[in-house]
């Protein structure tokens, strides 16, 4: 769909600066971007970046630097390519399906007026689903079960029984809420599975993205606090109780009966042991192994896990073990040599001494 420059511009509320006659033809980030193609640059640090890509136009914050290329000047740079992106590839609407025959739905579940149901999607008895929410195919809901309004399952989500689900919340494909716990009992050299009599709560305004799991509570519940967003591939054990608007990146596992305060970072491949707990505004970076309770607004790095600065000077410390070594082989063979010299010397002073 080719587009004028100037056309954007006005799209975007923008400020044009440059030939608005350019025929946009697609965009694309500035590392793959070819000529014909509106870009993106979030920071003026990457202006010579811009002007060797062969990208016809970008668009920039109004306070970035004069550049050779046309480029569209906006407050929220983001905000004005997503809305370039929505005009070159519009989204797909969405037909609404109603409850679909094809659905197995539970006498006893009580589904309000507008709920979307699609074919092969499971609810079960006593089930409660809030207006707008929308359950998408192959989901299982099983018994027991509350969400809230305005809720999406995708494809092949699985809620247990009894598990509670907000408004707004997004449950991305093959995501499962309240399997059973990693918990057993040895009896007579056996293990046995301990009490799964808990359940999971999710609150308002949660993502949780595919694959991920939470677990059931022992005897409670396990609680995902308000506006908290787990990624992919994320393992959330029995009795954790996250605060609110947590950020918890991929491949994260969080051990069994850890909290955590509000506003957490946890990047990609951190572990959390068990019975500890995440201070209200700590970041744990990435790989980050945890043994211990973090205090609030602390940076932590490294297995283990300590204070960010503490980490970068021991790195900064094993960095410079090969000179070190080298240095010390040095002084061994200069002692070496010293003592090879220290005998005869020694044998010259007595004979000096005789004479």
């Amino acid at each position: 769909m080719p587009t004028l420059l100037a056309e954007l511009a006005q799209l975007v509320s923008g400020e044009l600066h440059g030939d608005g006659t350019t025929i946009i033809h697609g965009l694309a980030t500035l590392d793959v971007a070819q000529l014909g193609e509106i870009t993106l640059v979030d920071h003026a640090d990457r202006a010579n970046a811009l002007e060797q890509s062969p990208a016809t136009a970008a668009i920039v914050p109004r306070d970035f630097p004069p550049t050779t290329k046309p480029t569209i000047a906006v407050d929220d740079v983001h905000a004005a390519f997503a809305q370039v992106v929505s005009h070159f590839r519009p989204p797909r609407k969405s037909t609404r399906c109603g409850i679909s025959r094809a659905a197995w739905i539970s006498p006893t579940a009580r589904l309000a007026g507008d709920v979307q149901i699609h074919p092969g999607a499971t609810i079960g008895d006593d089930v409660v689903i809030g207006s707008g929410t929308v359950i998408h195919a192959g989901a299982r809901v099983m018994a027991g079960c509350v969400i809230g309004k305005d809720t999406i399952l995708f494809p092949n989500v699985v809620l247990y029984e009894d598990t509670q689900v907000g408004d707004r919340v997004i449950l991305h494909a093959g995501a499962v809420l309240g399997a059973y716990g990693f918990g057993y009992r040895e009896v007579d050299g056996q293990h046995k599975l301990a009490a799964q009599l808990g359940y999971v709560v999710i609150e308002n305004d949660v993502e949780i993205g595919a694959c991920a799991t939470v677990d059931r509570g022992t005897y409670g519940p396990t609680i995902i606090g308000e506006g908290t967003k787990i990624d992919n591939l994320v393992q959330i054990a029995h009795n954790c109780r996250l605060g609110k608007h947590n950020l918890i990146c991929g491949q994260v596992g969080i051990a069994g009966s850890t909290t955590t305060g509000d506003r957490v970072v946890m990047a990609g491949q951190v572990g959390v042991r068990d019975h500890v707990h995440i201070g209200e505004g700590a970041v744990l970076c990435s790989k980050a192994g945890v043994p211990n309770s973090v205090p609030a607004g602390e940076v932590m790095l490294g297995q283990p896990a300590t204070p960010l600065r503490r980490q970068k000077l021991q790195m900064a410390a094993i960095a410079k073990l090969p000179e070190l070594r080298r240095e010390f082989r040095q002084l061994q063979q200069q002692l070496a040599k010293l003592q090879e010299q220290l005998p005869s010397t020694t044998n010259d002073q007595h004979g000096e001494q005789a004479a």
